[in-house]
């Protein structure tokens, strides 16, 4: 068969595949009506997959296998809307929606005139254009006018259509302008938020914080790792569509492929409207996303032009915000809670109260300065809300129920559950507890060491650290080194065989590269790649250890804030102890660059694109440092290999035009043994 004929051969099925996918994404993603299991959704994408790899020249933009995210960002462009992105004009008084009624009828005499209300979901503002059907830009709305561009990021959702569906009997735009929102499902918000607390990160306070914090993120594959989704229900420029009311402009949406609000209500008169409010308001929980109030639009897109608009907000919409539910109790007492990295905070001890569908028994007083700035006492009648509906906390006091029993409260003088000191840093308002040993740390501390991206123990889940700290078999991480199978076979749902595992398995990390090592021990402000570094300029944990404030700071990525955190873990009499222990546990606390083989691939430059199955990205980058080789994050002339693993992304079609040698994830091992 000639080369023109396999190509025809291949375009014909690529094409099929890609509409086959596209209709099943539809059907997942905007209809929830799957027809495939996963598995065969997975086959359609890896035949799909395998056909681009083998014909790099015909992926294309579009392609369901451009998802996976592009080459990390150094700043975001800016974007020019065509239209304006204005903003709603919103209340949170219902007369005022009275008044705005009664406007549009000033301005419309006469006119029979209908209204939607959809709900206000509390996201992020985006705008997408399509021309000939396929996406072109996604943008922020920014100040209106100019929003960033986003495109990479957007891609990543997979709700969102990279061409949308032309297999409907309406004559599809040329040009289009889609617009709504990007959220972060309740569910994912929760399930994100557990991930970061295991690993000590900084919580998102609410899933609007974690949707707008994703979108912000320069490396569109961390973003393909979030659990966002979007909801569309307007639109900019069009052309070539007419659509004579919002209903019909959102049937249409839907019809394209775009997700629009589950749920609206069409209404007759401004009072049907507000009886829509007020069952919305009801079923607010059963939503997904996070609703803040609902959208009164008039419903005859013909009368906008003669509605206009003001400098901020069109005329034929408003936002009518519902009031935080609140609820009203006893703070009975005031506890400590120890976290991982030793931050002692308050939290309220309350008679339960019912709040948003769940009964609500503590809440969070953040720290010592907001007890004392709202002047809270335990005894107080305090006012709760649920922060962004998510997280309790305590808003104000009633302080005209107060009867004279209550109680200043104050933060202890050492920690509350070891009775180890606490120190405050100048420029941090949160108290610690420097004691890595304190039981409540423990825990945190002993999944944190096991985790993948420190000694990588397999098996180790929380789980199990739960029972081994409650047996009391571990109370720091050379304990897990002392462990026999016996022991370990005594836990709940330990059998010979896993309790041989998971021996097996912290042996194994004896013989982890320093910077894990380095990583593991929790040393606050040093990260994965703070630890890398510091491997880089230390051969053995005992320089490290030696090392001085200046020495520390003339290192890259470690400044003044690192050396000093650095310098305080090393110079503690516990943490000196704890290092002598590891040792004599066998660890090999040396750099990678000591090994016999540390020059075999010097100077020779690494790419890596798409998901290896042995190994991660992470691991894969240690095994080319170890070697003398670099990773770099983007193709060029002075690459020598790209190693190509499952859903490879456009690096693949640029590594193959420069004429750079393509490996597998086989030939990678093998080059790296």
């Amino acid at each position: 068969m000639s080369r023109n004929e396999d190509d025809k051969t291949a375009i014909e099925r690529i094409s099929q595949l890609r509409r086959e996918i596209e209709r099943h994404n539809y059907l997942y993603y905007v209809l929830a009506n799957p027809e495939i299991s996963d598995r065969q959704y997975d086959a359609l994408y890896e035949e799909l997959q395998t056909l681009e790899q083998q014909y790099p020249h015909l992926v294309t933009p579009d392609s369901p296998t451009m998802r996976v995210g592009g080459e990390p960002l150094s700043d975001f462009k800016n974007v020019k809307h065509t239209m304006p992105m204005l903003s709603l004009s919103n209340t949170y008084v219902r007369e005022e929606l009275l008044d705005f009624d009664a406007r549009i009828q000033r301005l419309l005499p006469g006119k029979i005139i209908s209204y939607i209300v959809e709900p206000k979901i509390d996201g992020v503002a985006v705008s997408l254009r399509y021309e000939k059907q396929l996406l072109v830009t996604g943008s922020t709305r920014g100040d209106g006018k100019t929003g960033d561009d986003i495109t990479g990021n957007i891609r990543t959702i997979r709700s969102i259509p990279l061409r949308f569906r032309s297999d409907s009997d309406l004559q599809a735009p040329e040009i289009i302008e889609v617009r709504g929102e990007v959220y972060m499902p309740k569910k994912g918000f929760v399930e994100l938020n557990q991930e970061r607390r295991k690993k000590g990160s900084e919580l998102f306070a609410n899933p609007r914080n974690a949707a707008a914090g994703s979108l912000k993120l320069l490396d569109p594959g961390l973003v393909a790792r979030r659990p966002l989704d979007a909801v569309f229900y307007s639109v900019g420029e069009l052309e070539g569509l007419n659509l004579a009311t919002h209903e019909e402009l959102l049937e249409t949406l839907k019809t394209f492929g775009f997700k629009t609000v589950p749920r609206y209500w069409k209404c007759g008169n401004i009072n049907e409207a507000l009886d829509a409010l007020e069952h919305l308001r009801d079923m607010r929980q059963d939503f997904p996303f996070e609703i803040d109030g609902g959208v009164i639009k008039v419903n005859e897109r013909t009368f906008y032009p003669t509605l206009g608009a003001t400098a901020k907000s069109h005329r034929w919409a408003v936002a009518y915000k519902y009031e935080p539910e609140h609820a009203e109790t006893t703070l009975r007492d005031i506890t400590i809670q120890v976290g991982r990295t030793g931050v002692l905070t308050p939290v309220a001890e309350l008679d339960p109260v019912p709040l948003e569908g769940s009964v609500i028994s503590r809440a969070t007083l953040h720290n010592a300065d907001e007890i004392k700035r709202k002047d809270i006492r335990i005894g107080d009648r305090v006012i709760i809300q649920k922060a962004g509906q998510v997280i309790p906390a305590v808003i104000e006091v009633n302080k005209s129920a107060r009867t004279g029993n209550e109680k200043i409260f104050s933060m202890p003088p050492s920690c509350p559950v070891c009775g180890g000191p606490i120190t405050q840093s100048e420029k941090e308002v949160a108290l610690r507890c420097e004691n890595m040993q304190c039981p409540a740390q423990i825990k945190r501390w002993i999944n944190h060491f096991a985790s993948r991206g420190a000694m990588d123990i397999d098996g180790l889940g929380d789980a199990l650290v739960e029972q081994l700290v409650a047996s009391g078999l571990v109370t720091e991480p050379t304990d897990l080194y002392n462990l026999t199978k016996e022991q370990v076979m005594n836990l709940e749902r330990m059998g010979e065989k896993s309790s041989e595992n998971l021996i097996n398995a912290i042996n194994a990390g004896k013989h982890r590269d320093l910077w894990r090592i380095i990583f593991a021990l929790g040393i606050r402000h040093v990260g994965a790649r703070s630890a890398q570094v510091l491997e880089q300029h230390f051969k053995n944990i005992d320089s490290l250890m030696s090392a001085d404030q200046e020495t520390l700071e003339t290192i890259p990525d470690i400044g003044p804030v690192v050396a000093r955190s650095i310098l305080d873990f090393f110079r503690s009499d516990r943490n000196q102890k704890l290092i002598k222990r590891l040792k004599e546990s066998g660890l090999k606390m040396i750099a990678i660059t000591i090994r016999e083989n540390q020059n075999k691939l010097a100077g020779q430059i690494f790419v890596l694109t798409g998901t290896l199955s042995s190994l991660t990205r992470e691991q894969a980058g240690e095994r080319i440092l170890a070697l003398g080789g670099k990773v770099s994050d983007s193709v060029s002339t002075k690459t020598t290999y790209i190693v190509t693993g499952s859903e490879p992304g456009s690096k693949l079609a640029k590594a193959r035009k420069l004429g750079i040698q393509v490996i597998d994830e086989e030939q990678f091992l093998k080059l790296t043994e």
